[in-house]
């Protein structure tokens, strides 16, 4: 399998291409997002390993850059920060997985075989469950027309949920998937911010999108 890995720092790509060569994956590599994203977009990848904060072109421009062209090729972000900001910028955008550095080549090897494994038909620019629409590229949500102002988190976890729409997410596939590696808060947190967004995306309009189901987690359809 081939992976693209884009990263700024010369010592730490140069042991990505090694460990993962060693690992069984194809490796290529660029040093900085503009050539990343030349790269990625140009070649065939299985998946990207892109660093955050690098010169001339930044991680996350590299990501919204490849979604807005419809280049679904799953992408894990690579970075020093382990801010809960940071990881949620990175799936608002589109971003599959969120690794902090230092890391092990054990649980990065792991982490890139599950996100080869996930199906890789096309994601639509914008997702729609009803009447509900959420643009992850644009960073915006309206119902039948209407604009819905979310913060970043409420954008992120129904964002999360709308991609796995008619489907069951609990509390730790969205605590994993949407809060930083490193939360050790109280997992109800969730609960709060279901309840957030019902008050934002279902009540003024009637609907019932995002629903409880008892013992198992939550779960967004279209009514």
């Amino acid at each position: 399998m081939k992976v693209l890995v884009i990263e700024d720092d010369a010592a730490l790509r140069a042991t990505l291409e090694k460990g993962l060569t060693a690992l069984g994956w194809n490796v290529e590599s660029a040093m900085n997002g503009e050539d990343g994203l030349w790269a990625a977009t140009e070649g065939s990848f299985d998946v990207v390993v892109c660093d955050i904060r690098m010169p001339v072109m930044n991680g996350y421009d590299v990501l919204k850059n490849l979604r807005e062209r419809s280049n679904w090729t799953p992408l894990l972000m690579l970075t020093a920060k382990d801010g809960e900001y940071d990881q949620a910028d990175a799936f608002e955008l589109g971003a599959d997985d969120y690794l902090t550095k230092p890391f092990s080549f054990v649980v990065l090897n792991a982490r890139l075989h599950a996100l080869t494994r996930r199906a890789v038909a096309p994601r639509p620019a914008a997702l729609e469950v009803g009447t509900l629409v959420l643009d992850p590229a644009k960073h915006v949500v309206h119902r039948s027309g209407e604009s819905i102002e979310l913060t970043s988190r409420e954008f992120a976890v129904l964002e999360y949920l709308m991609r796995h729409a008619e489907n069951v997410c609990s509390k730790l596939d969205i605590l994993n998937n949407v809060w930083d590696s490193a939360y050790d808060g109280d997992p109800n947190i969730v609960e709060v911010y279901a309840g957030h967004l019902r008050k934002k995306i279902d009540a003024p309009f009637g609907t019932s999108t995002l629903k409880t189901v008892r013992g198992r987690g939550y779960m967004v359809s279209a009514d």
